[in-house]
């Protein structure tokens, strides 16, 4: 016994229950002996039943002993085992608490099989730390997986930090370790102390943390999943029945730390429940369908957007509380607007106090830095051959949608997870057992993710932000595909902007930057993506990507606003480009909001942005058969000396439909003939050069009637004034 109390003493015990708590022995195991170790004790004294009994300190290093007749212990008419230990500190200052090694492992032999198997998908439950009641005694209840550790030990005010006082149990081969801390309540801070084999002691935070100290602390805090009373039915009834691929989307991305700031506190972020009060509406007025957000879990830096995230399961204390972020959603909800969230499986950063080395191994990531390190931004990679970590990531992602309920989760970096020689040089990657250069564990990852989303939440958006031409991103995973549902077109977003930036006078030798992106628009469901990642880091605002004064740089960002909004696909936009602030985005500034009262051609900007939404809502040609080839023909699209596209968009029906047409130069060009896709009358329902959005409103006329090409022609046409920079869209009329 002496070198279990020594190896207690000295902070190296694998089970502390072995030493600590009740035991019994002699005949019929009739004695009981209680120890406890409170290195900060003067004295104890057990009470039980009503007495008072004074403990026996046998080591000076602070262990202390009482043995009794096991009735004394367990009276039949009390709960078994039940004692509290009085402990008198060295100030004088006393506390009564219950002891954490009287009671059993509460973690079933299920939950352990099922994580070690990589199929627990509600990890979260069990894991980190939650409020519990064991024996009409409230507490915490404590479990991280650290299967490498020597010792595990809980840190926190209620034992002067000191890692010999609250050692945890192992639960055998899981590599799982427990402990209920009776008395600890919400929101005390807390870290875990790891033995690692060498004999190094670490100081963690809990991988399942679900809040946190606000930087530069780095505590996890005891929160629990909390309750709160949802009042959005309507919405999830509506979003359980309709499946989003013929739903409109169109998406406002936001950083919540720069959106709005605080004018009497700038360095302060709102919280979301102040962000609800200000966001929202301005989002509805607008006419999005979705925010998405950036990433909003918990990470050290600001500089990093969110993307850098050390405690996946916890929402950032910078946003105010878990209850704050769930109001916000809630409201969100309830004002028809859908939440998706950035979401970052491929790396971790390097901090020591978060998942690098967490039990002193590789335990997240890959041992071999040719597997496990990130060289683009300095990370870790997870290693997602392992059943546990596949387990843990995606318990993470179906946290967020069943805890907070998330619509969508917006994978980022996905293409780095694809491929071993992403950023990499020869020499610096592993091949595939195959050979190759695809991560095959990183793809049955994303498939085997994508596959428990969507039987779990079946009408969820589960979005890739790829940016290569691998197969299926958005296909089945039954047919070779990776098994999300949209996934971002980044050649439409280089392409576009590539275009753009040429003053209009050479634009015409770039024409086919304007119409390459039709010949793949089908082959994936696609989003069109005018994100935070070109508009920073020297990239400038989206307005100053636009060439000309500051006439033809709004009339060429309404243009190409447009064109997004009539291009197959869904759509998203990130905040302050709607208005076209001219500053490029500043994670440590509020948007520019000031612009509208100042220059009208900001406010008719935004303007034009509300228009485009009401009409991209209204007609369900231009979302409902966004894959479908056959909502899409030409009309124009090799009329390069004008650099004029024209196309129709046609839904189910095909009666009714839209024509667009765009004008990238400044030339009037009147007496244009517009081919047509059917005869009838044509209503002007959009004109991005009207007065009201700041153009010339050159264009005169609102109907316009097709009529028969002549003699060896086929179709129709109509002959209109283009405005310069300008785009237009006209209604079919057909007849009844």
């Amino acid at each position: 016994m002496e070198k279990h109390l020594n190896k207690i003493i000295q902070g190296t015990h694998h089970d502390p229950f072995q030493v600590l708590g009740a035991h019994f022995s002699g005949n019929k195991e009739q004695t009981a002996t209680i120890r406890t170790f409170q290195p900060h004790a003067k004295t104890i004294n057990l009470l039980i039943d009503g007495k008072s009994l004074e403990m026996t300190q046998t080591h000076q290093e602070g262990f202390f002993e009482i043995i009794l007749n096991r009735t004394t212990l367990q009276d039949p008419h009390l709960d078994p085992y039940s004692y509290q230990f009085q402990i008198t500190y060295m100030d004088d200052n006393s506390h009564t608490c219950n002891d954490p090694y009287r009671f059993l492992p509460a973690l079933e032999e299920k939950d352990r099989y099922l994580f070690n198997f990589g199929t627990h998908y509600e990890l979260y439950r069990h894991m980190g730390a939650h409020p519990a009641m064991f024996s009409d005694i409230t507490g915490i209840i404590f479990r991280v997986w650290a299967p490498a550790a020597t010792r595990v030990s809980i840190l926190g005010n209620f034992n002067s930090w000191d890692g010999r006082t609250h050692p945890m149990r192992s639960l055998g081969n899981s590599g799982i370790w427990e402990l209920f801390l009776p008395g600890v309540g919400v929101d005390e801070p807390y870290k875990f102390e790891i033995r690692t084999q060498d004999g190094s002691l670490l100081k963690k935070i809990d991988p399942f943390q679900f809040f946190g100290e606000l930087r530069p602390k780095t505590a996890s805090l005891t929160h629990g999943l909390g309750n709160y009373q949802w009042h959005d039915e309507t919405w999830q009834e509506r979003k359980n029945q309709t499946a989003p691929y013929t739903q409109p989307q169109s998406t406002y991305e936001v950083h919540a730390g720069s959106w709005q700031r605080d004018p009497d506190e700038p360095d302060r972020f709102f919280t979301f429940r102040e962000l609800a009060e200000k966001l929202i509406p301005y989002v509805k007025e607008l006419g999005f369908t979705h925010i998405e957000l950036m990433p909003v879990m918990e990470h050290p830096l600001d500089e990093s957007w969110g993307y850098q995230v050390t405690a996946p399961f916890s929402l950032s204390s910078r946003f105010g509380t878990p209850q704050d972020f769930k109001y916000f959603v809630d409201q969100c909800h309830q004002s028809d607007i859908g939440v998706i969230l950035d979401w970052v499986p491929a790396h971790f950063p390097r901090d020591a106090h978060s998942l690098a080395r967490f039990d002193g191994t590789a335990l997240f990531e890959h041992e071999d830095p040719r597997q496990g390190s990130h060289p683009d931004w300095g990370t870790l990679i997870y290693n997602y051959g392992r059943r546990e970590i596949s387990n843990f990531l995606i318990a993470n992602a179906l946290f967020w949608l069943d805890i907070y309920h998330i619509d969508g989760l917006r994978v980022d970096a996905v293409a780095s997870m694809l491929y071993l020689d992403y950023s990499r040089s020869e020499g610096e990657w592993l091949p595939n057992r195959e050979g190759g250069r695809e991560n095959l564990e990183a793809i049955e990852f994303l498939r085997h993710l994508n596959s428990i989303v969507y039987d779990r939440f079946p009408n969820t958006l589960m979005i890739a932000e790829e940016s290569t031409s691998f197969y299926g991103v958005s296909k089945p995973a039954d047919i070779g595909g990776l098994g999300f549902g949209f996934k971002w077109n980044m050649g439409w977003m280089n392409d576009i902007l590539h275009y753009f930036r040429f003053d209009p006078i050479h634009r015409k030798y770039h024409h086919n930057d304007l119409t390459f992106s039709i010949t793949y628009a089908f082959s994936e469901n696609f989003i069109l993506p005018l994100s935070h990642d070109e508009v920073v880091h020297g990239k400038g605002s989206l307005i100053n990507k636009m060439p000309g004064d500051d006439w033809q740089k709004f009339a060429n960002l309404r243009l190409l606003l447009l064109g997004m909004w009539t291009h197959p696909g869904k759509k998203l936009l990130f905040m302050g480009c709607e208005f076209g602030q001219w500053r490029e985005w500043d994670c440590k500034r509020g948007l520019d909001f000031h612009l509208f009262s100042q220059i009208p051609l900001h406010s008719q900007c935004r303007d034009f942005v509300r228009e485009l939404n009401s009409l991209y809502r209204k007609h369900a040609c231009l979302w409902e058969m966004d894959s479908d080839s056959s909502t899409f023909q030409w009309m124009t699209h090799e009329d390069r000396a004008n650099s004029v596209i024209s196309y129709a968009r046609f839904g189910h029906d095909r009666r009714s439909h839209l024509v667009c047409l765009l004008n990238h130069t400044p030339q009037t060009l009147t007496d244009y003939r517009l081919p047509l896709p059917a005869p009838g009358k044509y209503e002007l329902v959009l004109n991005s050069d009207s007065k009201h959005f700041g153009g010339s409103n050159v264009m005169t006329g609102k109907y316009f009637q097709a009529v028969p090409a002549g003699a060896g022609r086929t179709g129709f046409y109509c002959t209109i004034t283009v405005p310069p920079l300008a785009g237009i869209i006209l209604k079919s009329r057909p007849h009844p």
